[in-house]
């Protein structure tokens, strides 16, 4: 026997009205899909202000630093040939030009020692027997001193250089007294030389007819830079 199925259960008479609902629905959501329109953001681009600064450039020059300079040389002589003493009769003479040294710079300037008496009997420029030095002539002291002078610093620096002319007195006990300073360029110069001298050792005094004696010097110190 045959069945058959129901009109109302056969879906293929429904057919055509189910596509169109599914046609309906479709079209809906396409003009809902085009009614929804986000809103536009509108990005703006900013174009990057660049500031320009000017700057002005300076040329940097680096001068040529000098080689330090040598260290000056400095040479500190005693005069030896002018080192002498003559009799209380005879006219001291000297060759050293005095007019090297102009009217400012002449000084004349009596050192005190140390306190002494003042004796009557005036030093001899010259006698029978001389006064000695460590057991050595003129050129011993001279050279004594030449060891011990030390050029000043302040003068070095502001270049003074010149002659000091001293003088000083030989006692009967040995000691060396009574410097005077008789000509110099500058206090610095004359200040150091009677320093050296001041700190003598003593001499071996001089004589005259077997009786010691007072015997007076004069002692040039020369003061130079060598360049």
């Amino acid at each position: 026997m045959e069945i058959k199925k129901s009109p109302k259960a056969d879906l293929q008479n429904k057919r055509g009205l189910l596509l169109e609902i599914g046609l309906i629905f479709s079209l809906l959501c396409v003009i809902g899909a085009f009614a929804y329109t986000p809103k536009e953001h509108r990005i703006e681009k900013m174009q990057d202000q660049v500031v320009v600064v000017e700057e002005e450039i300076t040329e940097i020059t680096r001068q040529d630093q000098k080689p330090p300079e040598p260290p000056k040389k400095v040479e500190v002589k005693v005069i030896a040939d002018i080192l002498t003493a003559v009799t209380n009769e005879t006219k001291i003479t000297t060759e050293v030009d005095f007019a090297e040294f102009d009217e400012e710079t002449e000084i004349i300037q009596q050192v005190e020692v140390e306190e002494e008496v003042v004796e009557d009997d005036q030093p001899f420029l010259i006698a029978e027997t001389m006064p000695s030095f460590q057991g050595g002539d003129l050129n011993t002291f001279r050279n004594w001193v030449q060891s011990n002078v030390k050029y000043p610093q302040i003068a070095l620096e502001n270049g003074i250089q010149g002659r000091v002319f001293l003088s000083f007195v030989i006692e009967k006990d040995g000691r060396l007294t009574n410097i005077q300073v008789l000509k110099s360029p500058d206090r610095s110069l004359s200040d150091e030389a009677t320093r050296v001298l001041q700190k003598s050792p003593k001499w071996s005094p001089g004589k005259q007819r077997n009786q010691v004696v007072r015997v007076k010097y004069t002692l040039p110190v020369d003061f130079r830079v060598q360049n």
